[in-house]
Formats: structure tokens, sequence, C-alpha cells
């Protein structure tokens, strides 16, 4: 949605929560233009109530700002809302059978797309083999990404339009093979099936808070006329706000970054893989494979790329998971502040996707060249612990490092959640208690932090340092959430106390622990505009 299409309306929301900086004890909040024009208490409201088109009565909900997801796949996401999602399947035996169950259902589909298996998860940790997907849709084109989306596995259907394709492994396609069927698989997608899936995935976003997205978009992942109509789609439609970022390289990927309204040449501009495919780069080798992973880019590649990108004003970005794949990043950066000067890479805030495997020297190093860390809590939630995919790729001492947000906060290193869906579901609660309670403690951070770099942390990635928070002269992007009582939360001693003492008069937020239930959305407005509304909203709804 463009600035252009915001509300002209004047409205006041009363009789609530208003999570605000400018007044910890908000419970009122005018919207005129698209903008927060007042927050304040009930009494002050009344001088208000007869000056605006519409009163809202929030009966006790909670206002916060919209979240930002910060790193989106968003036609990807649509397929898996609206097409066969295997991230739920308990072992390899019911995953074919939802294939079997699917290929059924869809006899007119040219290509049969599905996401989300993880053999890792899997009794006996073996994904599917061709001969077995070959009889599970009855020898038709199928194409399955794994759930890291950087392997698949495909039917000997699909690998017939493929160029070349006969030749390829009878297992997970990885690098190059993998793109080369994607494209294929992505191709047989029509115009208006794309358009279904933007739409299902930008409804299902501001169903559950979502006011912006960056959309991670490049030649190796989408294409061209994708992205374009992701774009075109959100600024035509009342819906989330898209950033859009395309991951191309050097002085052509700028150029094409900005021909196609790209904020920046960065997203998934792959560095390295992913640990779950064996492909993040690493140091040394896996405790379960005896290589180090790929490498796609080295140091003087980054370099390039990062001047290139500054000196057009554009930002940069890279796909670094691996500890090997990150250093290449810092080098690169570098290499590149000596070249155009330190000053001017720190204000184009390049930004470096998942950051996973981060050493003390690489958090200072982000730190000191101003990088953006856009990173996904649900990747610990999902693969950490000590039982967890992380450990059985790289053993416990080295998967207990992985996700270190409390050492970046330290560090002053500005952080921007995602979820990287469809890799893990857009679920921005869960995300803020993912970082809270991480599965390492001293990783954790209080959900006032986390809670900070899921809604404002992800407008400072985009270079806006005056969105993200309740405050007069913000777009007014917030949502309305029916939620238990509020407190100022922190999961345990070892995270700052300074952040979460009741006594500073800090706002507080909904009681993410464990086990709970989440709030649940009843409004979500962007510019003022309301582009969800919850049916059973009650006096939020009016």
């Amino acid at each position: 949605m463009s600035e252009s299409t915001a509300s002209s309306d004047t409205v006041l929301l009363r009789r609530g929560e208003v999570h605000s900086p400018a007044d910890p004890f908000a419970t009122a909040m005018v919207v005129e233009r698209g903008q927060v024009a007042w927050v304040g208490s009930e009494g002050a409201a009344d001088a208000f109530a007869d000056g605006v088109d519409e009163v809202i009565d929030l009966d006790g909900a909670l206002v916060t700002p919209a979240f930002t997801d910060a790193h989106v796949h968003t036609t990807a996401t649509g397929l898996a809302l609206t097409g066969l999602d295997l991230s739920d399947a308990p072992s390899l035996e019911a995953a074919l059978d939802l294939v079997r169950e699917f290929a059924a259902a869809r006899p007119a589909d040219r290509v049969l797309l599905g996401h989300g298996w993880d053999a890792s998860r899997w009794p006996g940790g073996r994904p599917p083999t061709r001969a077995e997907l070959d009889r599970a849709t009855g020898g038709r084109p199928l194409y399955l990404s794994r759930i890291d989306v950087h392997s698949a596995v495909v039917t000997s259907a699909l690998l017939g339009l493929v160029p070349g394709g006969g030749g390829l492994a009878d297992a997970p396609l990885t690098g190059d093979d993998h793109h080369a069927v994607r494209a294929v698989a992505l191709g047989s997608v029509t115009s208006a099936q794309r358009a279904e899936a933007q739409r299902a995935a930008l409804a299902h976003a501001a169903s559950l808070g979502i006011g912006t997205v960056h959309e991670c978009g490049g030649p190796e992942i989408s294409s061209e006329d994708d992205f374009t109509a992701l774009l075109r789609l959100a600024a035509e439609e009342p819906g989330p706000r898209v950033v859009g970022y395309w991951a191309e390289q050097g002085d052509e990927g700028v150029a094409r970054a900005r021909a196609l309204g790209a904020a920046g040449a960065a997203g998934d501009l792959f560095v390295d893989g992913a640990l779950g495919s064996h492909t993040a780069c690493l140091h040394e080798a896996y405790a379960d494979a005896g290589h180090t992973g790929t490498a796609h880019l080295d140091a003087a590649a980054v370099a390039g790329h990062v001047v290139a990108c500054t000196e057009a004003g554009l930002q940069a970005g890279f796909h670094a998971i691996g500890d090997a794949a990150v250093t290449t990043v810092v080098e690169g950066v570098r290499a590149a502040a000596e070249k155009v000067g330190l000053t001017r890479v720190r204000a184009a805030r390049h930004r470096v996707e998942h950051a996973e495997m981060l050493t003390p020297e690489t958090v200072a190093a982000f730190a000191e060249l101003g990088l953006i860390a856009s990173v996904q809590p649900a990747f610990d939630a999902l693969w950490g612990g000590e039982d967890g995919m992380y450990a059985r790729r790289l053993g416990a001492d080295r998967a207990r490092t992985l996700n270190p947000y409390a050492a970046l906060l330290r560090a002053g290193v500005p952080l921007a959640f995602g979820s990287d869906s469809p890799v893990t579901p857009l679920d921005p609660w869960g995300t803020v208690r993912a970082a809270a309670f991480h599965r390492t403690p001293e990783h954790r951070v209080s959900v006032r932090a986390a809670f900070t770099a899921h809604t404002r942390g992800g407008w400072r990635a985009v270079g806006r340092d005056d969105a993200g928070v309740l405050v007069p002269g913000a777009p007014a992007d917030y949502a309305v959430w029916r939620t238990d009582a509020l407190v100022v939360q922190a999961p345990d001693d070892r995270v700052a106390r300074w952040s979460t003492d009741p006594r500073s008069g800090t706002p507080g937020l909904p009681d993410l622990s464990p086990g709970g239930d989440l709030p649940v959305c009843l409004r979500t407005v962007v510019g003022g505009r309301t582009v969800f509304l919850r049916p059973d909203a009650g006096g939020a709804a009016r």
C-alpha cells in the first residue's frame, strides 16, 4: 500500500490500552490523514470526540504498532497457504500420503507444487526417493521444496521439463540444480494463480497484525514478473505495505533493482545456503557430513556489490548463515568501507539476512560497519536446543552459539525480525516469544526489545526512523489485539533489568510465557485504512 492511498478520515480510538512511548499510560489515540495525531488519556479524549469522523470503542483492547516482517517470500507463502504444505507431516509415509491426496485433488495442475518437508524430523531421517514420488503422483510433474527452501525433491516427469534434467541425482537437489528445477516449477504458475497466492499471503499477514512485509525476490528465487506484479498489487489494493528487495549482484544488479522499484539490491543474495541442507558455509566441517558447505560469493564480490550499491544510494544485502559466510560478508563490507568511506557505508544500512553463526568478532564488526541483522527467531524455536537440527548438524557446542540476539543488542547492532515465510510461518507474537525465550538462555532478550525489533526495527532496516511506533507524526500503521493483562516482562535474570523495571513507566505488553495463549488480532490498519477486521471483534470492530 502506498503513502498516497492512506485514509483521509479522522478516527478516535478510546477505552483501551495504547502502546506508546509518548505516554506509557495512554488509553486513547487520534488518527488523521493516515498519521498518528495524538495519544493520551481517556479524559483528554473527550475533547476530540465531536470533531472526528469515527469513534472506535476499544472495549479494553490493546493497540500496538503493526508488525513488520522483514523477510518474506510472498508468492511462495501464498502457494503454501493454498497448496500442499508438508510442514506438519510426522513421517515420510505421512508425507507421501499427503502428496497422493493432493495429486488426486488437483487433476488440472500442469505442475504440482508443495513445500515444507523436513526429513531431519522424521523417523529414519530419509527424504522421499524419486520413485516414491513418481508412484504417489501417478507420474506427474511435482516440485517439493524442503522447509529451508534450499533444496527440493522432484519427480521424473518434472525433470523431463528441465533441459538436461535427466542426469540429475536421485537426491535432494541443491545449488544450480535446484534453481533450474525451481524455475521450471514456478514458471508453470499462471498470472491468475500468482495473484491469488499473493492476495492470500497478504491477507493472512494482515490478519496477524502485520502492516509491512519485506519481499525478498531475485533471479534465483522468483522472477521479475512475480516481483513487479506483487509491488503493483500492494500499491493498488488495500493491504500490508510491501517493500521489495531484488537480489542481483554488482552494477547490473543495482540497475535492475532500481528499474524494478526495489529498495535495494539485497535480500537473498546468496553467500551460502542453509544448515538443514548442509549448504551453509562453515569454517569447520559439519558434524554429520564430511564437508564445510557451499560458498557462492567471496569477499571481493561482496566488496564490489557494496561499493556499487553505496555509490548508487541503494541498500546492499546478503544471505549469510554459516560462520564462514558471515566472515566473508564482514571482510567484503570492510573492504568496501576502505574504498568509499566508513561513514557512507554505515549510512547506507546494508543488511545481512539470517546471520545465524556469529562470533564475538563478527558481532563487533556488524556494529562497526552499521550492518542491519535481519534475523528469524523462529529458526531457534524450530531447530535449536540440545536435540534439534542445529545440534545434529554442528554438534551441541557450536549449536549453542547460534542466533545470539542479546550479544547483538549489547553491541548496538540493529535487529529486524522476520519469518522467512514460508520457511517458518508468519507469526509475529510467536516470533517475539521465540526471541524472549530463546532455547539458549544467554541469547534471550526482553519482550520489549524483541517487540521493538519486530516493529520499529523493520522500519529502521529500510531507512525510516520515524515509523513503527505510535507517536504523533508517525504513520498510522497499527493493530488492535484481544489479550490478557499486560506485563513488563523479562524471561529471567540474565536479561538486563534497566529495560523491564515497572517503575520506569515502560508501557506493558502481553504475557508471552511459553504455553500461554498469544494475542488475537481484531483489526489491522495501514496508513489509517483498515485492511483487516475480525468478524467477532466486538467493540473494536465498531
